[in-house]
């Protein structure tokens, strides 16, 4: 009989036993809860109603995928600029209507790529590019971690320390739950120094709804947020080649980039329609994943139907809510960096030679591009849009891959 292989991916959590298997959804949800509130704190939508909706978006987009995908989905950033915008100008209803829209032009690309096959999508996205905008994915997330820590370095370096203690040195089920022993240890320093308010929790009450709203449809404010769905489908595209990279399997072909960017664009555009912000893929979930070595998506929808339930629930919402954000700081350094290595063992697996100008010119541009804060405006018409960070570099590495001479042994096909 042979022997189990040491450190091997989890890839079946039935595994466990379901306390572990609780405890793995609940480290997940630690994980995305801060970056998922921080999307409708900034821009004034409902913080209760964007957790339920990140839940049911990630169940639907599993249902797509045919539960194959170990991914999460939350609030995602790249739309707080323009909802801003519209919502200013029209209203936040009006701001989601677009929303809602831009979740159909997802539906709209996703028809196209089922039709004529992710190998047109994925000829754009060699090593040479795909690996520089995985690091890109990660430094741009790298500041909002320096700045959660630096409200409390010693909160911050505690809980890291024993994120790394945890997932070095420890044996058994600890092994793959280090994040949310860190963040459990950081929050008992935390309380035992007196740095935990418990105010929310003692207001909060044990039930209660949402604020579920109806969007409405002004061209107008679609003009402006539902564009953005043309950029925020290459960071997609990057974060199922992350994912890819990650747990070792062509997600780009089986369940297919079709059913994902459909699965984002359904939460997405059902998110906005009952009042939440548009869904994205989660890079700290993904880098959970990879430091945990735990592939089963399951725990993905374990940690749904939890936040989905804190969502409901004002009191365990505020529980949640009272973990310091330095703490948090403390868990997503790691998780930001352990992106930053995916993309550079995209590299070195694919054997990406930066000898060649070729290739150092557009590894180069990416970087520069997605980490030095350059910012394209586009205005056409009412249109307005700003072309930044990771989608920027993206769209520049993919024009300089298209547009420079290729040598013959620069056709190399993405490992995954």
């Amino acid at each position: 009989m042979a022997e189990p292989i040491k450190n091997a991916p989890i890839e079946d959590i039935s595994t466990l036993g379901y306390h572990k298997q609780l405890a793995l959804g609940v480290q997940h949800v630690f994980t995305l809860f801060a970056s998922t509130v921080l999307v409708p704190i900034i821009t004034g939508l409902d913080v209760g109603v964007a957790l339920v909706m990140s839940g049911v978006g990630t169940l639907l987009f599993h249902m797509i995928t045919q539960k194959k995908v170990p991914a999460y989905l939350g609030s995602s950033f790249s739309f707080i600029a323009p909802l801003l915008l519209a919502g200013e100008m029209y209203g936040l209803a009006a701001a989601r209507g677009g929303i809602v829209v831009a979740g159909l032009i997802y539906a709209i690309l996703a028809g196209l790529i089922s039709k004529f096959g992710p190998e047109k999508i994925l000829r754009f996205f060699p090593p040479v590019v795909t690996g520089p905008i995985i690091i890109v994915i990660s430094m741009t997330l790298a500041p909002n971690a320096i700045n959660m820590a630096s409200q409390d370095w010693l909160l911050a370096l505690i809980t890291l320390s024993v994120i790394i203690g945890v997932a070095s040195y420890s044996r058994g089920f600890f092994k793959i739950i280090p994040v949310i022993v860190g963040l459990a240890v950081g929050y008992i320093v935390a309380a035992l120094l007196g740095r935990v308010d418990y105010t929310a929790i003692t207001q909060a009450a044990w039930i209660g709804m949402p604020n579920f709203e109806l969007p409405s449809f002004n061209i107008g404010a679609i003009a402006i947020v539902a564009p953005i769905a043309l950029v925020t489908v290459v960071e997609h595209v990057g974060d199922v080649l992350a994912m890819s990279g990650v747990v070792r399997k062509n997600l780009s072909v089986d369940p297919g980039l079709g059913r994902t960017l459909l699965g984002d664009g359904i939460a997405t555009s059902f998110s906005a329609f009952l009042g939440g912000p548009a869904n994205t893929t989660y890079s700290q979930n993904t880098g959970v994943v990879a430091l945990t070595k735990v592939y089963d998506p399951k725990v993905m929808r374990i940690a749904a139907v939890i936040t989905i339930l804190i969502g409901l629930i004002p009191k365990l919402n505020a529980f949640t809510s009272t973990i310091p954000t330095p703490v948090i700081g403390g868990a997503v350094v790691i998780l930001f960096g352990m992106i930053a290595s995916i993309g550079a063992r995209t590299l070195v697996n694919n054997r990406v030679d930066f000898s060649k100008t070729r290739n150092m010119i557009i590894g180069a541009v990416i970087l520069v591009f997605g980490l030095g804060g350059a910012v394209i405006p586009i205005e056409i018409g009412i249109v307005k849009i700003n072309v930044v960070g990771m989608a920027l570099a993206a769209i520049v590495g993919i024009g300089l891959n298209i547009i420079l001479p290729k040598e013959e042994d620069d056709e190399a096909e993405l490992k995954l």
